[in-house]
């Protein structure tokens, strides 16, 4: 779990807590909510736990062994356009990441490294790569806002804003916690989310591969390769 304070002007201050975990072969990941303390409420299938496979290496990609699949979001991108999550991405390989704008840490690095690694793919696999932002703070992430800090954060990505509950749902169906965004004693507004970048297959737009917050631009340098041409790290 991300958590992060900004005054109502951006970046000002933040904080950053990490939430703990364990990695290993047919070991047990937690995630989202687990992390946070809360529960879904809805009385759905709890998705905050996913098994995963692969070496206990929190700076390496780990492959699911219970992948999650592709949440049937419709939001509106940077563009005000609507966007189908299903539609746009079925059958691409894709990377998706929820976070938001005013973030002073986390957020950009992530897509900062991402879109450095995007950028030494050869043409086509980057045609064929989709790297999806979405907001987890809609209120103040207008597609206008979103287009601007993409801009100059992460320009190949596509950016999505939207309903929150919307939003939120999405997310914790991926295993990944968002928090509606709260103004603490200080006035400043207080966001918490999952750091997590996942990528789904474009064999069956499953997610295959999960990325936590320590992994180094090395790693995705390494793995952007052979994702965007659908084979698993």
């Amino acid at each position: 779990m991300h958590s992060s304070s900004t005054p109502s002007r951006r970046g000002r201050r933040g904080r950053h807590r990490r939430a703990g975990v364990a990695l290993g072969t047919a070991v047990v990941l937690a995630l989202g909510l687990a992390a946070c303390g809360g529960s879904d409420g809805d009385g759905g299938e709890d998705r905050s736990v996913a098994e995963v496979s692969g070496a206990a290496d929190t700076e390496q990609g780990t492959v699911l062994s219970k992948p999650f699949d592709k949440p049937d979001l419709v939001l509106t991108d940077t563009g005000g356009e609507e966007y189908s999550l299903v539609e746009e991405t079925a059958g691409k390989p894709t990377l998706i990441y929820f976070g938001y704008t005013n973030c002073p840490d986390v957020c950009p690095l992530t897509m900062g490294n991402i879109a450095v690694a995007e950028s030494q793919l050869d043409p086509e696999q980057r045609e064929d790569l989709q790297v999806v932002f979405v907001t987890t703070d809609p209120e103040r992430d207008t597609p206008e806002e979103l287009g601007s800090w993409l801009k100059g954060v992460a320009p190949g990505a596509v950016g999505l804003t939207g309903d929150f509950a919307t939003i939120q749902a999405g997310a914790r169906s991926l295993g990944i916690s968002i928090e509606p965004s709260t103004v603490n004693e200080d006035g400043e507004v207080e966001s918490m989310h999952g750091s997590q970048v996942l990528y789904f297959s474009p064999e069956d737009d499953k997610a295959r591969v999960l990325y936590t917050e320590d992994v180094p631009l090395e790693t995705y340098e390494k793995d952007l390769p052979q994702l965007a041409e659908g084979k698993l790290p």
